[in-house]
């Protein structure tokens, strides 16, 4: 036995393998995992009946944290570098927070207010939120059954309901985030585009709306480079900076409370301009005119509603899962998914909710922006009066606007005018905009190399190596930035951005599908720590996912539907050669289950007699023509058994032929059980398979056996003649 030591990592060496001792990992660590995790188990394919293990090898140390074959860990292996875990309020409350106190929060939230008015902006928030908390509720229960590896969301469902959802949500979980990343680039460019003009010495600096879409590439460019760069230094530089962002979030918030109570009276003050865009102060005149829903016709001539103003806000809110994309990251994964995504949701829903209060008490929904109306009384104008009548007056006094084109419900920079400081709301829309872009790009390639781990794809392991202690997916960086870089150039992203909406609703619907499923199978591996979910609860969020999929945009959810199944069968096709313990194989075993209990109750007839053949096969690779035969008089419709009795000496070589046999009928298209055992002899083996062989009404009701060509042994007649009296 040999010993080695480094930085409070045992590795031992015993009995030709090698194990791993961490000193630093509690009991209780040890005993999280609900399911046994499939590494601590050596390969079937690997066993040999003299190489199991010795009791003594069982027995070295108290706490083995891993059992793995000798190549795969070389004793001589260090880490370099520091290696960088994240506890729940780092990895994932924070992440979260970012997310969805996205630009929703600071330039389309009044527009939300000023659209459906209090109670149905509420109402929309809530509802929202309540889908939100849904899945995940889902993905905590997910999360806590069982050890979560690196992958996030794809690693969760994959689990759950196998590798064709898992490697359809996989791929497709990568491609929304990286058109994200290309998003959240344009909405900064955007909104630095904005300050610009409010700048008027700067103004010159930015192009015309037609030379725009040019503008937003030259700028974005260096922006999508930096972040990149940014990935690549390393997640304990990408948390610093994303620290300070969230910095600029909360001050911008404060900014915007603080700025409502400040209203002077002066004229032609900036505070009458900001009267004149909208903003009153808190006032309840205000509050009564804001209560009830008053839609607007968007840009397009296009009547706005509650469903069309719920799929806008709805995006605002699908940030949950941004912690979860880095649940390699995290201590403990399996507790800090659950507290710090439902804990982000109740914060984010409060902080929405609240400021969605305050627009309604302090902006009005219409206003002209025109400073004369407030000081001159004898126009018979008032701001926030936005009827025909009012506009024609505008226009015979010649003033600078002529229809209300400030306000809740019009202007989406309301929050600049309402705040302290309207440059602190820009750093939180720049805040906002690059926190989600960074996590995007960082999410993304650490699920497409989980993807890349699990092999299910040909050729997709090329972006499973990573770099350094971390493990950081450098490869999966360079594709992400190349179809973010890709989209930029387009410019243009409204339809493909919806279409990445509705990657990640189906995503969420999959999660909350995955929760219904494994609770209906009764999988004994699904036992999650996490009690807090409902099965009925999770299939509600998973058909309200999808209904707001169709809701918000049919085409492009007929679209999203169709590469989901393209997928889906793609991985049919493909029949990757895992075993995950997902509710689908549970689902097969309870199927056959319950049919096999329907078939008692069926009544026998003429019409529905099947042959049911037990084989006296042997070795089926042995006695081809025989098994070729049984084949054909079952015709792949009926039972197939293929006998092998084996004598006491032959004991050690089942378990080696029971693999073997297998893969040798699956190879050559021949849908048969293969049953083996062992007997003292072969008349005795053969009185054992017809007794016991079958189950139910799924029994053999044929026996099959070859011709002896035997003439001169007479114990091997002896034998033949006794299975011939035991058969028939």
């Amino acid at each position: 036995m040999i010993s080695l030591a480094y930085n409070n990592v045992s590795y031992i060496v015993a009995g030709g393998h090698t194990y791993v001792y961490d000193s630093n990992m509690s009991l209780r660590r040890l005993t999280l995992d609900a399911l046994p995790a499939e590494e601590n188990y050596r390969k079937l394919s690997k066993i040999h009946v003299d190489q199991r293990p010795t009791m003594e090898e069982l027995m070295i140390g108290e706490k083995m944290s891993k059992v793995v074959e000798e190549e795969d860990v070389p004793v001589t292996a260090k880490p370099s570098g520091k290696v960088v875990k994240f506890g729940w309020i780092e990895g994932v409350f924070m992440r979260c927070l970012l997310n969805i106190w996205g630009v929703m929060l600071f330039l389309r939230l009044t527009w939300v207010m000023g659209q459906a008015g209090l109670i149905q902006g509420l109402l929309i928030i809530t509802l929202c939120n309540v889908v939100t908390m849904i899945t995940s509720l889902s993905m905590s229960a997910v999360a806590t059954n069982g050890q979560i590896a690196s992958g996030g969301v794809y690693y969760m469902i994959s689990r759950a309901l196998g590798p064709e959802f898992g490697g359809a949500i996989g791929i497709m979980f990568t491609v929304a985030n990286s058109i994200s990343v290309a998003t959240y680039t344009i909405g900064f460019v955007d909104n630095l585009f904005d300050l610009i003009y409010d700048v008027s010495d700067f103004a010159g600096i930015v192009g015309s709306d037609t030379d725009r879409v040019n503008d937003l590439r030259i700028i974005g460019t260096p922006v999508i480079i930096l972040i990149l760069g940014l990935a690549i230094v390393g997640m304990d530089w990408v948390t610093r900076v994303q620290k300070l962002l969230l910095v600029l979030l909360i001050c911008a918030q404060i900014d915007m409370l603080v700025g409502t109570f400040f209203k002077g009276e002066s004229a032609y003050s900036e505070d009458d301009v900001r009267h004149a865009y909208g903003f009153t102060g808190w006032s309840m005149d205000t509050f009564n005119a804001n209560v009830n829903s008053d839609y607007k016709e968007d840009p397009n001539g296009k009547q706005e509603s509650f469903m069309s103003v719920f799929g806008v806000f709805f995006t605002a809110v699908t940030g949950i899962v941004a912690g979860a994309n880095l649940s390699g990251d995290l201590k403990d994964p399996g507790s800090a998914i659950p507290k710090g995504t439902i804990y982000a949701i109740i914060f984010t829903y409060i902080t929405y909710g609240f400021f969605g209060i305050m627009v309604t008490f302090t902006v009005l929904r219409g206003a002209s922006g025109n400073v004369e109306e407030i000081n001159n009384s004898s126009l018979g104008l008032s701001v926030g009066d936005c009827s025909p009548e009012a506009n024609a007056l505008r226009v015979q006094y010649n003033l600078t606007y002529t229809e209300c084109t400030f306000g809740a419900a019009y202007d989406q920079k309301v929050m600049t005018y309402i705040s302290g400081t309207g440059y602190l709301v820009y750093l939180g829309c720049y805040g906002a905009t690059l926190s989600s872009a960074i996590a995007s790009l960082v999410g993304a390639p650490r699920v497409l190399q989980a993807v890349g781990k699990d092999k299910i794809y040909p050729k997709m392991e090329f972006f499973a190596k990573g770099h350094g202690a971390n493990n950081d997916p450098f490869r999966g960086y360079i594709l992400v930035f190349v179809i973010a870089f890709g989209c930029l150039m387009v410019g243009e992203l409204n339809t493909i951005g919806s279409l990445a909406s509705n990657f990640f609703l189906a995503a969420y619907a999959l999660m909350n599908f995955s929760v219904f499923h494994s609770s209906m199978t009764k999988s004994p591996g699904w036992r999650p720590s996490f009690k807090f979910y409902n099965k009925w609860l999770s299939l509600l969020g998973a058909i309200a996912c999808v209904a707001l999929m169709f809701l918000m945009d049919w085409r492009i959810a007929i679209g999203t539907v169709a590469i989901t199944a393209i997928l889906y069968s793609f991985m049919l096709y493909l029949k990757p050669e895992v075993s995950w313990g997902s509710s689908a194989e549970a689902l097969v075993f309870v199927n056959a289950l319950n049919n096999s209990y329907s078939l008692n109750e069926q009544q026998e007839h003429v019409k529905t007699y099947r042959p049911k053949v037990l084989l006296l096969s042997g070795n089926p690779a042995h006695r081809l023509p025989l098994v070729d035969f049984g084949n054909l008089l079952t015709k792949k419709m009926s039972l197939l058994i293929c006998a092998h009795i084996l004598d006491e000496n032959q004991a050690a070589d089942m378990n080696t032929m029971k693999l073997n046999v297998g893969s040798w009928l699956k190879d050559h298209g021949i849908k048969s059980f293969y049953s083996v055992s062992c007997n003292k002899s072969m008349s005795e083996g053969v009185r054992n398979a017809v007794s016991l062989t079958g189950l139910g009404k799924l029994s053999p009701n044929m026996i099959l056996m070859g011709y002896s060509n035997e003439k001169e042994n007479l114990d091997v007649i002896q034998q033949y003649y006794e299975i011939l009296t035991v058969a028939f």
